[in-house]
């Protein structure tokens, strides 16, 4: 916490605490976190807490196609992907302690009865489940000035009453001018084009129920929030009318700290909080984001994206990374989503279109050899490559046997017969039975060969990188790869953690997920060099970002 900004430490931690009502997917995170992003830009030192009530300990174990993809946190932490956004908007590192599921607490709260520690009491979700929600809350506020708190879900859901519950106590054992509660609910059209009020009332109405009582309601709308819906909501729902605002549709998720700070959310939670004082002056605000986000750009570029879960989410933070270079490069990037499968029988013209070609991670046989096929067509081309954890893997696989030879590679995870099984299981991966946060997890240092193209992305000669996998690159197999012309420029120990082509414009591959640790304000490397890459022209590239109207932007 800046002194400047003369916050007193001795206030304690200020809570703000996030519901939905209505539906799920409205953007409440991106709201909380756009408010906190604000809060950072004023001097506070904000972090987060995402409460998810599956009875998951984590998401490890999740289908990426029917939850999005699972976030990687430094220390290993598998969790839901709104914790990426945060981190994110926040530029902040968090830990697993960040995630409360309910599979984390009823696992602790049986061990501790298993163990005694009740005394012979009967164990009940009150108190001893809501203890411990109140408690992980409390420990993962603690050095921070302000701490958002997401519930997940909607108010209603029966897998969310104990933490709303919880979030009552909460609010009885605090200072009321500690905590404020945000709703966040789904304000619709009619067809007549009215904006229609009464799903709010319901929700709001349903919270009040269970004896809490928002502080702040946001509109989620198409367009700003007329101001006779705001005096309705505030005259049904109780509130202010000047604690009703509008979170309507943007652009750019980017834009929408942008938005909040228009309709002056981040004020009025710095006056409910009384952060006003302790704020910096309005002139003297950090600015980099809004400067960021709203220069002008100077061209565009098309990048293929060869995954094989048909849903966007899946593949969130890859998509927000090549974002972030674009910002960095001042170029649009145009993300063109190609299922895998497609490619199986060759690109046959579907990548001819693009500028450069990004294969992401992901589980199971199905798809990959699409896979390989686009790895392929990048490396004979001169098509700027990029390829993470898996998509790294099938371009050792891809080079193993079209370059070497060596018919039938593949890995053993996709192929246990393979007669050369190029990509391996992790040695200490040969006893383990459980499948929930037993693979090679977290952030780990990847030492750089110097005078190599990964030296030039990251500027250093080293770099800490999260991982996500359980097989990696066979050892019996690095000689003939290098000497057929693959170099392994980062390793860890043994492990090999980035492979790269020299006669090729820009192909590199990453064992690990860079694309977790990109920000709109730092971008990460990779992904800036693969951009490079294409802007200063590779075989189907484009031109230099110097020359916009050939790069497909105006003069």
């Amino acid at each position: 916490m800046p002194e400047e900004t003369g916050y007193d430490p001795s206030l304690g931690n200020k809570f703000i605490f996030v519901t939905g009502g209505v539906m799920s997917g409205l953007g409440k995170g991106i709201t909380a976190a756009s408010t906190g992003r604000l809060l950072a830009n004023a001097g506070f030192d904000v972090t987060a807490v995402k409460i998810d009530p599956y009875l998951n300990v984590d998401a490890g174990t999740m289908n990426p196609f029917q939850h999005g993809e699972v976030y990687v946190l430094k220390d290993g932490g598998e969790v839901d992907l709104d914790l990426g956004n945060y981190e994110r908007f926040l530029d902040i590192d968090m830990s697993s302690d960040h995630n409360v599921t309910t599979g984390k607490v009823y696992q602790r709260v049986i061990e501790a009865e298993r163990a005694g520690d009740y005394l012979g009491k009967t164990v009940q979700i009150i108190p001893h489940v809501t203890d411990d929600i109140k408690r992980r809350i409390r420990e993962a506020a603690a050095g921070s000035d302000v701490c958002l708190v997401e519930v997940g879900g909607t108010v209603g859901d029966i897998e969310g009453m104990q933490y709303l519950e919880a979030l009552r106590q909460f609010a009885h054992e605090e200072a009321p001018e500690d905590i404020l509660f945000a709703h966040v609910t789904l304000v619709p059209y009619s067809k007549n084009g009215e904006q229609k009020t009464k799903p709010t009332q319901h929700s709001v109405k349903e919270l009040r129920s269970i004896g809490l009582q928002p502080d702040v309601l946001v509109g989620r709308c198409e367009d700003p929030l007329e101001d006779k819906t705001k005096e309705k909501i505030a005259l049904f729902c109780d509130v202010p009318t000047r604690a009703v605002f509008s979170n309507p549709d943007v652009e750019d998720i980017y834009h929408v700290p942008l938005m909040v700070e228009e309709e002056g959310l981040d004020e009025y939670v710095m006056e409910h909080l009384g952060l006003q004082g302790a704020a910096l002056p309005p002139a003297e605000r950090d600015n980099e984001w809004r400067n960021l986000v709203t220069r002008d750009t100077e061209g565009e570029v098309t990048v293929a994206l060869v995954g094989k879960y048909g849903l966007e989410d899946a593949y969130l933070s890859i998509h927000e990374a090549l974002k972030h270079a674009g910002l960095e490069k001042r170029v649009d990037v145009e993300r063109r989503w190609i299922h895998s499968e497609d490619l199986v029988d060759g690109p046959d013209g579907a990548l001819d279109a693009v500028d450069g070609v990004v294969v992401p991670g992901g589980f199971g046989a199905r798809g990959t050899e699409g896979k390989i096929e686009a790895v392929r067509y990048a490396r004979e081309n001169g098509v700027p490559f990029l390829g993470l954890c898996l998509g790294f893997q099938m371009a050792v696989v891809e080079y193993a046997r079209t370059v070497l030879g060596l018919d039938g590679a593949h890995s053993a995870e996709l192929d246990p017969d393979t007669p050369h099984p190029v990509i391996d299981l992790l040695p200490e991966q040969t006893e383990t039975e459980d499948m929930g946060g037993t693979m090679r997890l977290g952030a780990h240092v990847t030492e750089i060969q110097a005078g190599t193209l990964a030296e030039e992305v990251y500027g250093a000669g080293t770099c800490k990188e999260r991982h996500r996998h359980r097989y990696e690159v066979n050892l019996e197999y690095i000689d003939d790869l290098e000497a057929a012309g693959m170099v392994f420029s980062g390793r860890s120990g043994n492990r090999m953690e980035i492979l790269e082509l020299p006669d090729h414009p820009y192909f590199l591959g990453t064992q690990f997920h860079p694309e977790f640790r990109s920000r709109p304000t730092r971008a990460s490397p990779p992904f800036v060099g693969f951009l490079e890459g294409i802007l200063e022209g590779g075989v189907g590239g484009v031109a230099d970002a110097e020359e916009p109207a050939a790069a497909g932007g105006e003069p």
